[in-house]
């Protein structure tokens, strides 16, 4: 076996040369593109940050456009035109609306819109009331319909005949599953992301009791309250510590995004993860419902969401290998591929 290699040709050495030249090059190229789309967005993140210091306004930032570009990343499914152009024929819903967790904005989306746009469909993320660069101060946030209240606006303003795919991370599956009661008509499909799935007349926050304890002991204990109303009011909100975040968050993600979140994510309204959920089997029922989970989370455990799915049987299950509870951030492109799977679903 030494021999083959001792005997190589010289026309072998040289195509070995020029193939190692040009993955070299289409590497750096990878790394230049990556690197360009974290300084774009870190440069966003910052002007975010400025901007969430104040709160005299009400501005409802929607992060994300209806670009025509198609240029593939590394693993996108579709490799060439003609393959885009059958799968776009196959998807009846190409609308995909992305609403974040606890504590972050439309921000943490920004590769997840590049995939979807470069597969010719059209993603909006959305910053929920007093998130992101959402000008509302969140102490002020009361209730699940105050928090949901740009989703729900993005809804309205549909035209009758179309209709969105929704996806919801983490405390936002209560957002969608709000969304999904009030306006079924409107959603072709739901997707929550290491979310909350909650049934009728549960919380939010019960999702998570396992991980942080009870409410009562929650509301007694954490040392991450906020109190917008006064030490002497009930909390308003809740921030947990940078090192705590990075570990229950990011376990997996890459240390620029790390970098990116630490700059971006705001504290959290209480009151519309503490609020039960009224969902009918009229509306929220016949919704088309699909999990995914993530199976390194530490802030939702993978057991916690197999419980989930095993008491709110969704249409369909998908898994993703090595994710934390940033999909988006640490296996961004196993999240596009389920997307894109899941869109054509008929």
């Amino acid at each position: 076996m030494g021999n083959r290699f001792i005997c190589m040709t010289k026309k072998e050495v040289k195509e070995n040369g020029s193939k190692s030249k040009r993955m070299g090059r289409s590497q750096r190229k990878l790394l230049a593109e990556e690197d360009f789309l974290h300084r774009q967005a870190l440069s966003m993140a910052l002007h975010q940050h400025q901007l969430s210091q104040r709160f005299d306004g009400s501005m409802s930032r929607r992060v994300g456009s209806t670009s025509s570009r198609r240029r593939n990343l590394p693993d996108d499914p579709l490799s060439n035109g003609k393959q885009v152009q059958e799968f776009l024929e196959n998807v009846k819903t190409k609308k995909f609306v992305l609403i974040h967790g606890e504590g972050f904005g439309a921000w943490c989306w920004y590769k997840t819109i590049a995939s979807l746009e470069e597969s010719g469909l059209l993603p909006t993320a959305l910053d929920l009331t007093g998130s992101g660069i959402h000008l509302a101060d969140t102490n002020t946030v009361a209730t699940l319909a105050e928090y949901s209240k740009p989703l729900i606006d993005f809804l309205q303003d549909l035209p009758e005949d179309e209709k969105v795919i929704l996806v919801g991370h983490s405390s936002g599956g209560a957002c969608i599953s709000y969304a999904l009661e009030h306006f079924p008509q409107k959603i072709s499909k739901a997707i929550f992301l290491c979310a909350t799935m909650v049934s009728n007349g549960q919380r939010p926050f019960d999702v998570f009791a396992e991980e942080l304890g009870s409410a009562e002991c929650f509301m007694q204990e954490s040392k991450f309250l906020i109190y917008g109303n006064g030490k002497d009011k009930p909390p308003t909100g809740f921030m947990f510590e940078k090192e705590q975040m990075k570990g229950l968050y990011f376990n997996q993600s890459p240390t620029k995004d790390v970098a990116l979140a630490m700059v971006s994510m705001r504290s959290t309204p209480l009151g519309p993860i503490m609020e039960k959920l009224s969902l009918t089997p009229e509306n929220y029922g016949t919704a088309r419902l699909f999990y995914i989970q993530t199976l390194d989370d530490r802030a939702l455990s993978p057991d916690v969401q197999e419980k989930l799915v095993r008491e709110n049987p969704p249409e369909g299950v998908f898994k993703i290998k090595g994710s934390d509870h940033c999909p988006f951030f640490s296996k961004p492109q196993s999240l596009h591929k389920i997307l894109v799977e899941i869109a054509q679903i008929p």
